[in-house]
């Protein structure tokens, strides 16, 4: 699946920066881009759009009152020079808020967590099943793509994380793991420790203790017992 992208700012040079960064992500199309928010209404009213990366102060129409006007928007990321509009930009409920310079990784950060919102709604409707998704990971400055059915367990290791995979060797990248546990589908992984996150469709036993996928024991902290069980019955 491409996600159909809308670029809205009233910088050629901000749109040039986007479009850099979006070219090399391959899930990503960029359907069209405006200077205002005005052409960028009248888009959206005839072409699809699933993302739309949102300036904030543009003329005529900012582009958190533009998107106030949207009774059905599509997920937006707002990409700003001005910290001081996040709380309003997180009360539209926006995917992301982008301070410009936006380099590559914090944009996909924000790519990320926008496909992770997807896969958590579709969590809800009895015939999900997103297994043959897939994440991208910068790693080894080149951008990983990682499907979620080749994740064994991703374990934390101080600032970084090292992703076990069924046939490739393990990834190691700079992120903490509450942020990939964000990134993460819910319907698919589960984190069972401070330190751990497992595939729930690879554990093959589990103990009061720990988790077992295969010959590999992993630790269960007392908090996470419940979600883990939880997810455990639904597969």
């Amino acid at each position: 699946m491409q996600w159909k992208c809308l670029l809205v700012d009233d910088e050629p040079l901000a749109i040039e920066v986007l479009k850099n960064h979006i070219d090399g992500i391959e899930y990503l199309k960029i359907v069209g881009s405006c200077n205002n928010a005005i052409k960028a209404a009248e888009f959206l009213q005839v072409n699809e759009v699933d993302l739309m990366f949102l300036d904030i102060q543009m003329p005529k129409l900012d582009g958190a009152a533009f998107l106030r006007t949207l009774s059905h928007p599509p997920k937006v990321i707002f990409t700003t020079a001005y910290k001081e509009y996040a709380v309003e930009a997180f009360e539209l409920d926006a995917v992301d808020y982008l301070l410009k310079p936006i380099s590559l990784e914090r944009l996909l950060k924000a790519v990320n967590k926008a496909t992770s919102v997807v896969s958590k709604q579709e969590d809800l409707k009895p015939v999900s099943n997103n297994a043959n998704g897939f994440i991208y990971f910068r790693s080894d400055r080149k951008m990983v793509k990682v499907f979620y059915h080749e994740i064994i367990y991703i374990e934390s290791l101080k600032d970084y994380i090292k992703i076990y995979r069924d046939t490739e060797a393990p990834l190691v990248v700079k992120q903490s793991i509450s942020t990939t546990e964000e990134m993460l589908p819910g319907n698919l992984f589960c984190r069972v420790h401070r330190s751990f996150i497992v595939a729930a469709n690879k554990v093959t036993a589990i103990t009061h203790q720990d988790v077992e996928i295969g010959r590999i024991e992993i630790p269960i902290g007392r908090m996470y017992k419940d979600s883990l069980q939880s997810l455990l019955d639904r597969q």
